[in-house]
């Protein structure tokens, strides 16, 4: 089973090029904002895991689905924004934007800074996930989920087997 967290994603126009990076930076820098899901993987047997091991795992990373819409950030509420996430039709969890450190905005400026120190750069054209908006859900093969974020789209994908998601059309 791979927990499944909802949040935005930033498609990046421009590096970002840290540290000093604004919220306003991240804005101007950024393309567009989607919904979509990410699919946590790790290899830490039945999800026993302390931050030591999430660093040893490449931070539990999978797979992930983009949405259906690609939005500006200058044109909807980023922190107020709500989001609807179902389970095989079923309304899972609700949440809101600034559950992401206050604001996703908030996150990619936070990321930017970081890797800055270490003179790494988020480059144009790059897929940034912002963080989740609510809690982690197990899934197996054939669960359906579909996330509905206010003012930006939806994102529904079916998981196909454990290792693989595609996209519902």
């Amino acid at each position: 089973m791979r927990p499944a967290p909802r949040r935005n994603c930033f498609i990046l126009k421009k590096d970002l090029t840290g540290p000093g990076i604004t919220n306003a930076d991240v804005l101007a820098a950024t393309e567009c904002v989607m919904p979509c899901f990410e699919i946590v993987d790790s290899r830490i047997q039945d999800w026993k895991i302390a931050i030591q091991d999430t660093v040893a795992d490449n931070a539990s990373c999978g797979l992930f689905v983009l949405g259906d819409q690609a939005v500006s950030p200058r044109k909807v509420d980023l922190v107020t924004c709500g989001m609807v996430v179902e389970k095989n039709g079923s309304v899972l969890s609700a949440g809101a934007g600034a559950a992401a450190l206050g604001s996703p905005v908030n996150c990619v400026t936070w990321l930017a800074n970081t890797l800055g120190e270490f003179g790494i750069t988020l480059k144009a054209g790059e897929v940034i996930l912002s963080g989740s908006l609510v809690p982690l859900e197990s899934v197996k093969a054939g669960d359906t989920m579909r996330v509905d974020i206010g003012g930006i789209g939806s994102a529904p994908c079916v998981l196909s087997d454990p290792d693989r998601m595609r996209k519902i059309v």
